[in-house]
């Protein structure tokens, strides 16, 4: 199933953002095109995992009114489909202008746009209390709450948030962790370097197998995971 996938912090720190690289690179691995959308704009996180200079971002994008393409920064995967990035890279002064409910149109405005450029979109979304956040969560077509193993107890108050704004939370991933009795899918700890993401599209065991079981929840595919077979640890 293609469609936009948004996922949202349940707490800060939850790895989100390197949920939606590792996502992204393991589609493209079926050959998907994937669009990778920043709504975090206060942290910044895409960037990091994004290399050269990146002289336009989604905060020019929302309060300019300017396409899709201009931010987008392409992410080297090893698989066949293509990764499209577009960060949030920004100053205080173009953040705090990107927050207001005009650019949370343009920011609309911009998940449909990429929705016509990739078969899937993944939207990393902070915990919901911005105008962005709610703009990403209401254009989704699924929503999948994201939050440390050590801290699901924010689970419940997020999804009461989503719950509010007219949406509806589809999965619960619960990460750094090898069980949870509260989410969907768990996703143990990789201390991969962001400059060293992805690795779930080239490597498997346990985080690649935890990153296909967060695919195939928020967008009700199952895709085949890359093989350790040959390599020594």
């Amino acid at each position: 199933m293609e469609g936009v996938a948004a996922f949202v912090g349940a707490a800060g720190g939850a790895g989100v953002t390197r949920l939606c690289i590792e996502s992204a690179a393991l589609l493209s691995t079926e050959g998907a095109g994937v669009v990778v959308l920043d709504a975090a704009f206060a942290t910044q996180g895409l960037a990091t995992h994004l290399s050269g200079r990146l002289p336009t971002d989604v905060t020019a994008l929302v309060t300019e009114e300017r396409p899709l393409g201009e931010a987008a920064y392409e992410l080297e995967t090893a698989g066949d489909g293509t990764v499209v990035c577009v960060p949030a890279c920004a100053p205080f002064e173009r953040v705090a202008r990107a927050k207001t409910v005009d650019a949370a149109r343009a920011f609309e405005r911009l998940v449909d746009e990429a929705r016509e450029r990739a078969e899937y979109v993944i939207v990393d979304v902070p915990p919901v209390a911005s105008n962005e956040a709610i703009a990403a969560v209401t254009a989704a077509d699924a929503v999948t709450l994201v939050a440390p193993g050590d801290r699901t107890e924010t689970v419940s108050r997020m999804r009461d948030r989503v719950t509010d704004i007219g949406a509806s939370a589809d999965a619960v991933v619960a990460t750094r962790t090898d069980e949870s009795t509260v989410a969907d899918v768990t996703v143990p700890t990789d201390a991969t370097p962001a400059g060293e993401t992805p690795v779930a599209d080239a490597a498997g065991g346990p985080f690649t197998a935890g990153v296909a079981a967060v695919v195939e929840h928020s967008f009700g595919i199952a895709v085949d995971q890359p093989t350790n077979e040959g390599l020594l640890w």
